[in-house]
């Protein structure tokens, strides 16, 4: 009789029992996520699952102008499984190519990848073509470039887009100032209708760390780099000849340059030929601490002892 008591109450006291061992592990599983990642707990099994993760922001979109299609740009266009249909194709003056079975396909403004949808739609639209693929490239870009004159390695005209728009990325184009060339280039740019004209002294940009002189470009605008100024050397010089004028410098500076002075030359007869104002040349006596100026030619005389 005791036994049979006992077996009733223990079968009455199972349904708690289990209720308070869910519990405890429910409350073991929400406690052991790890830091920073909400466990969210299932009634059903009580198994930790892990909260969705926040998506990461999209990277700012590429400047559209700088990429999209213009007049005179040479289009390569492909169609995934049908190379009967690859076209390199020229954007006309009404800012139309022509493709095969579809005709004349409006591209002016697009992206590549906007063109090709608008190709794809056409052969889907036609029949021509079940779930096209096209994928369009720019081969040749001519409706956005920027001018790069004066003296440079490779002057010519360079595209421009979103990654290759500053000053710096054109001279860099254009393989860098040449020997001659000066720290001073002109960008010449049209704004409203009006011509505008900005002086850029690269040598200063750059030693001061001044990244608001690297001017972003548009398409049209002019690069001109100018010639530097020079100093001419000849007389009793191991190397007569015209040197670039460096800021700053000195009859001694302008005489190293020119290899320095021959046996018979002397530092007591040195004078320097320059052109005033009204275009007449003046001899000046000089010394070699005196500073030169653009144009000056630097004559070293013999000595007479």
């Amino acid at each position: 009789m005791e036994i049979r008591t006992h077996r009733r109450s223990l079968r009455r006291a199972l349904p708690t029992l289990f209720a308070g061992a869910a519990a405890i592990l429910v409350s073991a599983a929400a406690f052991a996520a790890p830091v920073g990642q909400l466990a969210v707990v299932s009634p059903s099994n009580a198994a930790p699952v892990a909260a969705p993760a926040v998506p990461a922001p999209a990277p700012q979109a590429a400047n559209a102008a700088l990429e999209a299609v213009g007049t005179g740009d040479m289009l390569h266009i492909t169609v995934f499984r049908n190379p009967d249909l690859t076209t390199d194709a020229r954007v006309t003056e009404q800012g139309t190519i022509t493709f095969p079975l579809v005709g004349d396909v409006p591209v002016t403004g697009l992206s590549p990848a906007q063109v090709g949808a608008r190709i794809a739609d056409k052969l889907r639209a036609g029949r021509f073509v079940v779930n096209p693929e096209v994928s369009v490239a720019v081969a040749q870009v001519n409706s956005r470039q920027v001018s790069v004159l004066g003296n440079v390695n490779k002057p010519g005209r360079y595209p421009i887009d979103a990654a290759n728009s500053k000053l710096t990325d054109f001279i860099a184009a254009a393989g860098g100032v040449a020997g001659p060339g000066s720290d001073t280039v002109t960008v010449l740019s049209t704004q409203n209708g009006q011509s505008l004209k900005k002086d850029v002294d690269l040598a200063r940009m750059f030693r001061e760390g001044n990244l608001a002189e690297n001017l972003v470009l548009q398409p049209g605008d002019t690069i001109f780099v100018h010639k530097a100024p020079m100093v001419y050397v000849y007389g009793e010089v191991n190397k007569a000849g015209a040197y670039r004028l460096e800021p700053h410098m000195t009859v001694m500076q302008a005489i190293a340059m020119g290899g320095g002075l021959t046996v018979r030359g002397t530092e007591r007869g040195v004078r320097i030929h320059r052109r005033d104002p009204g275009g007449n040349v003046r001899k000046l006596d000089a010394s070699l601490t005196d500073q030169v100026q653009s144009d000056d030619v630097v004559f070293v005389r013999e000595s007479l002892f």
